[in-house]
């Protein structure tokens, strides 16, 4: 019974520290010194980390995530630069999270 318990716990530990999102790249990008060619990219949001998966290509990325008051409307990727811009933040549609990337 307190195997059960303790299970139990632990998953839901696991469950409410990570969190999975989608997030669409309109043009070319660097993050963490990494370019990211335009598509769909699966985000995995954990504590002050995520992990950018396209496919087999994974980039794991130190962050900030900050709540604001209001949850964001749709996902919105802010950039910096015009050659090779790189990912500055990400607001997460429907929540009110914001991402911060440290560079």
């Amino acid at each position: 019974m307190l195997k059960k318990v303790v299970l139990s716990l632990a998953i839901l530990s696991f469950a409410a520290s990570a969190a999975t999102y989608k997030v669409t790249l309109s043009q070319p990008a660097v993050v963490k010194g990494q370019e990211l060619k335009p598509g769909e990219y699966k985000l995995n949001l954990e504590d002050t980390k995520v992990t950018i998966v396209n496919g087999k290509q994974s980039l794991e990325v130190p962050v900030k995530v900050e709540s604001v008051d209001q949850k964001f409307d749709s996902t919105s990727v802010r950039y910096v630069g015009t050659e090779k811009p790189k990912i500055t933040e990400i607001r997460l549609g429907g929540t009110k999270t914001k991402i911060i990337f440290n560079d």
